[in-house]
């Protein structure tokens, strides 16, 4: 079995990194985030970078720091609201962004990743998302064609996995890394531990091994909150 896990994420990255390249990210806001490997992508100074992910983080916190340091081009995302400097990249004309629904990206990355060129659905009939999109009848109803997503690179976050690189994802953490680990090229994996083979219980299995080419250890991970809100205690 070839060993797949690397000391650190610029080892892992190293020979895998290109400008222009297309990567595909796993991640809800900042819920299950590869924050070791973007940082690496970071110090790379590799640029002009598609980037297919469900949002770009926050201001400087995950993809943000990508948008902050100018080295992505094109944004394909779902959600954007809360990242100022993403807003101000996109209106000022100096990001390129498709705007692509929550479920149809995931499933753009699934199909991707199962080998599917493209699908219908009605997801987007009628609104900005269909315009220059192929529109088919099935059954008296419009759907549009939507591509399948290739990347050169999938970065994900896992919480276990065993040497061989079968990934478990925590809870909602599970999000967006599925789909896009299946969806590039390369898929290199940071988990919060890993451990021998044998110990995880197949059922559980999240993401074969198959899928996953390289793997690093991240933890310790802090945890980060998007919007703290506490309320004031009541005066005794």
């Amino acid at each position: 079995m070839a060993n797949k896990i690397y000391p650190d994420a610029a080892a892992a990255l190293e020979g895998l990194l290109h400008d222009g390249m297309t990567i595909a990210a796993g991640g809800f806001g900042l819920c299950g985030i590869p924050e070791r490997l973007i940082d690496a992508i970071v110090a790379s100074g590799v640029k002009q970078l598609t980037i297919a992910s469900n949002n770009a983080g926050i201001d400087n916190e995950g993809l943000g720091k990508l948008l902050r340091s100018r080295q992505v081009a094109k944004m394909i995302s779902s959600y954007v609201g809360e990242n100022k400097e993403f807003e101000r990249q996109y209106l000022a004309g100096e990001l390129e962004v498709e705007f692509c629904p929550q479920g149809t990206l995931a499933e753009r990355m699934r199909a991707g990743g199962a080998g599917i060129p493209g699908f219908y659905t009605k997801t987007g009939v009628g609104t900005k998302v269909a315009e220059g999109k192929e529109v088919k009848s099935f059954d008296g109803e419009e759907y549009i064609l939507e591509r399948g997503i290739r990347a050169n690179l999938s970065i994900v976050k896992g919480w276990k996995a065993d040497e061989a690189g079968n990934l478990m994802f925590r809870k909602t953490a599970r999000n967006f890394n599925q789909p896009a680990a299946t969806c590039g090229k390369v898929c290199v994996a940071e988990v919060e531990e890993i451990v021998p083979v044998g110990s995880l219980d197949p059922d559980c299995v999240h993401l074969p091994s198959i899928y996953v080419k390289r793997l690093i250890l991240g933890a310790p991970y802090d945890k980060k909150i998007e919007f703290r809100t506490v309320r004031q205690r009541e005066n005794a």
